[in-house]
């Protein structure tokens, strides 16, 4: 990974599922445990409720209401909140992550966590893991009505933080999320190579990625 050119940053954004926290925990959520929890409460089969879920979860997938549990809970008649809960042993810090943070901290850089993690995803995973003192601010997108998908969300953030985006480094694992940073004009783009640890290395397109937080913070 080439060095960043750290005197030109002076704003740091960072996705927080599968960018600081390992994604297995919402791959495991989403894909298992809500699946089998769901055939449970309404009684029917596995194959049955996978075949009801993966219809919805595509339609609304990149949208606002796929990041929101009032959405789900409504829309599956189950407590999505109180089913995290039963997995949240899996939320895990990735590693390294806590020392490119401290060393954000260090060097003075403006840190801000941008995550499209409802605010009751967010407070769940603050509970697990302490990541909030690393922070200027702490933003979900459900606070702009925005994902990061949409180029409003860039605008209401710029609006509230007024970062620049020439001197910002923006770090996520979702390529579409990922290009329209680019869009809005943000200079400095990581994507994440393993966002979720059991899953192994992704593709990561047009984007340079992360491998190693160490490797990250050479030359600051």
């Amino acid at each position: 990974m080439p060095r960043l050119p750290w005197a030109e940053i002076d704003t740091v954004l960072l996705d927080m599922d599968g960018t600081l926290l390992d994604l297995h925990f919402d791959n495991h959520f989403w894909l298992e445990h809500l699946p089998q929890r769901y055939a449970e409460h309404h009684g029917i089969s596995r194959e049955l409720a996978d075949a009801e879920l993966q219809p919805l979860f595509r339609d609304h997938a990149g949208q606002l209401n796929w990041y929101c549990l009032d959405f789900w809970s409504r829309e599956l008649r189950l407590s999505v909140r109180d089913l995290k809960r039963e997995v949240a042993h899996l939320i895990a810090l990735r590693p390294d992550a806590d020392t490119f943070l401290a060393a954000l901290r260090l060097q003075g850089k403006r840190t801000v966590l941008i995550t499209n993690a409802h605010r009751d995803s967010l407070s769940l995973k603050l509970e697990r893991v302490e990541l909030a003192p690393w922070f200027d601010r702490l933003i979900s997108s459900h606070d702009y009505g925005y994902p990061k998908e949409d180029q409003q969300f860039w605008q209401a953030l710029q609006d509230d933080i007024g970062f620049d985006p020439a001197r910002s480094l923006f770090i996520d694992d979702s390529l579409p999320i990922l290009r329209s940073a680019r869009q809005f004009g943000v200079a400095h783009l990581l994507a994440v190579r393993e966002p979720d640890s059991r899953k192994g290395p992704k593709d990561t397109g047009e984007f340079v990625a992360v491998d190693d937080y160490r490797a990250v913070i050479e030359g600051m």
